[in-house]
């Protein structure tokens, strides 16, 4: 969790900022000036906030409209038609957010509130907040609030409706930031110190928060990089080394976990979000505290947890002294303080969906001023609107269908003192594919089963010969040389002899594919129990011409592809080597 400082300077309950206007009968909100705040690696030029001494000027510049429109309501400039004047734009915002704030004011309805949304995963924390007419300047506010930085097209371009979304979730150690200098190495440009991947299925119904150990060794690609006047840099990549410096180290930005993600899993992420050290403390307190339970006594200097065994309502300093905590629970390692903040993510989470927090509006201005001040997201993500979206999507799927995953590793074999892991497999790349391929893993809706029971379907039925599959095989994404391996490995030891190496397809895949015409399913069949394939891998389609100008199918091997012989087929379960718990449950830190 990062230690960038966003700590506000007044002691002011934001609920009793709004004051009844007696000329209109609605709440006003009266702002006071928010201190300087700072940010997380990465080019000022793409959306930072001011640099310190500038923000606290800026925004007392920003509460004169406030003063401005309150006055000419007083004096019934209100009631003709009034509007008031747009907030200052604030130095360095990009241009076109500005603009878009500006043309998406909220729908003035008089007696109709916005619904409000709070959503947040430790290294998350988002808050969407609407009242009624007189919430635009309150709206502004919140989006002055929002540090972003660019993602230097690492992601996908942002999410859509129509599919599932991934969230990288990064908390970096960096120690600036209002108390949190006492915690170390405070002189560190950071690193992605807990990183998470939200993946929220396309149906909306479930959601994965896989966990990536910061001591993961893996290798980390160039990272182009926008630099402040607008010229990229690319920032050599590092082969073999620890998952935690692809964030701060060598200015790498969260565009760089991104790749690194990428690289990693599979997955493309569609957004980034970055936290820090007073995230977790001014959330927790936010909500009214997180609960949670201990097997046992805890007394940790360096994490300073002092908590006897029980359960607990932790906040502030005791809630960040509980998530950094690792050498009093479990093996003492990174992967016990990985369960430790899964339990508190998990607790947070329920306490942010009751309707304790969602009823109360005075939780709900906290949330939102502790949101939008703790966070740095990336700039398709940078204003309130657009968070809203987001935010829309995300708040569908149940608590109880949210399922925290740590990809499983194992201790070094290179390493005589064990510090740093590496992938478990095949559980690691069996554990990306199920959640590729947006498979659950808790049991949800009934349609899940539909689906599952409709690809199954597709290989049912009578199968063709080995000697009597025609296939051409394309080179879709998969590693250089997998189509003519395969195409030698269906001849000489399956039998598929007619089969031809096609080449590359036009465009790289993520999943490999067979598709096959109208009189083929029964070759199609055979394929895919040749190959591993699931049903979901099989696409009715045309036949193709081959080189003897007879019909046959296309396989196309994706960037899933793993060499011939290597059965493709999705998982149906967890690996029971794979550490999960599910959201909704409540487990004791040992």
């Amino acid at each position: 969790m990062d230690a960038q400082g966003r700590g506000r300077a007044d002691d002011v309950d934001p609920a009793d900022q709004w004051v009844l206007n007696p000329n209109t009968g609605e709440y006003e909100l009266r702002l006071a000036p928010s201190a300087a705040q700072s940010s997380v690696p990465g080019p000022r030029g793409s959306g930072g906030r001011n640099p310190a001494g500038a923000g606290g000027a800026a925004r007392a510049r920003r509460t004169e409209p406030a003063r401005r429109t309150e006055s000419a309501r007083r004096s019934g400039a209100a009631a003709s038609g009034g509007e008031a004047p747009s907030p200052r734009r604030r130095s360095g915002a990009p241009a076109d957010a500005a603009a878009g704030r500006r043309g998406h004011r909220p729908a003035q309805k008089k007696g109709k509130g916005k619904k409000v949304l709070m959503w947040t995963g430790g290294s998350l924390a988002f808050v969407l907040v609407g009242t009624s007419a007189a919430a635009y300047l309150y709206y502004e506010h919140l989006n002055n609030n929002i540090t972003s930085v660019s993602d230097d097209g690492a992601g996908t371009g942002g999410f859509s409706k129509d599919r599932a979304i991934n969230i990288l979730l990064i908390g970096t150690d960096k120690r600036t930031g209002k108390g949190n200098g006492g915690y170390g190495d405070k002189e560190s440009a950071g690193h992605a110190d807990t990183t998470l991947v939200l993946h929220v299925s396309k149906d909306r119904t479930n959601a994965t928060a896989l966990s990536i150990p910061r001591d993961l060794i893996t290798d980390i690609p160039d990272c182009p990089t926008t630099q402040e006047d607008g010229s990229e840099k690319i920032i050599p990549g590092k082969q073999r080394t620890r998952f935690n410096n692809s964030l701060g180290q060598e200015e790498r930005t969260p565009s760089c976990t991104m790749r690194t993600i990428t690289e990693l899993t599979g997955l493309k992420m569609d957004h980034f979000m970055v936290a820090d050290f007073n995230a977790v403390k001014t959330l927790s307190s936010a909500v009214g505290g997180v609960k949670v339970c201990l097997a046992k006594d805890i007394k940790d200097p360096d994490s300073k947890l002092d908590l006897p065994k029980g359960e607990h309502l932790i906040e502030g300093e005791e809630a960040l002294a509980f998530v950094r905590t690792r050498h009093s629970v479990g093996f003492g390692g990174d992967l016990s303080r990985i369960e430790l903040q899964q339990q508190f993510l998990s607790s947070m989470m329920r306490s942010l969906k009751s309707n304790d927090t969602l009823g109360d509006p005075s939780k709900m201005i906290k949330l939102a001023e502790a949101g939008t001040e703790a966070l740095t997201v990336d700039s398709r993500i940078s204003t309130i609107k657009k968070l809203a979206d987001l935010g829309a999507e995300l708040g569908k799927f149940d608590t109880k269908n949210l399922t925290f995953a740590t990809v499983p590793v194992d201790d070094n074999p290179a390493e005589k003192v064990k510090a740093t892991v590496v992938l478990k497999e095949p559980q690691a790349q069996q554990l990306f594919a199920m959640v590729r391929d947006d498979v659950s893993l808790t049991a949800v809706k009934q349609e899940k089963k539909k689906e599952k029971a409709a690809e199954a379907a597709r290989l049912k039925g009578t199968k063709a010969p080995a000697s009597e599959v025609r296939v051409r095989i394309l080179n879709g994404g998969a590693v250089a040389g997998s189509a003519q391996e395969t195409l030698s490995w269906l001849q000489v030891q399956e039998g598929v002899t007619k089969s031809e190496n096609a080449g590359n397809a036009e465009q790289p895949l993520a999943r490999t594919t067979l598709e096959y015409g109208p009189d083929e399913a029964d070759q199609a069949r055979r394929l895919a129990e040749i190959m591993g394939l699931s049903g979901a891998a099989l696409k009715p389609g045309k036949s193709v011409t081959n080189s003897q100008g007879l019909p046959a199918m296309t396989l196309t091997l994706g960037k899933d592809f793993e060499g011939a012989g290597v059965p493709l087929t999705t998982p149906a379960k967890v690996p029971d080597e794979v550490q999960k718990a599910t959201a909704d449950k409540v487990e004791c830190a040992k």
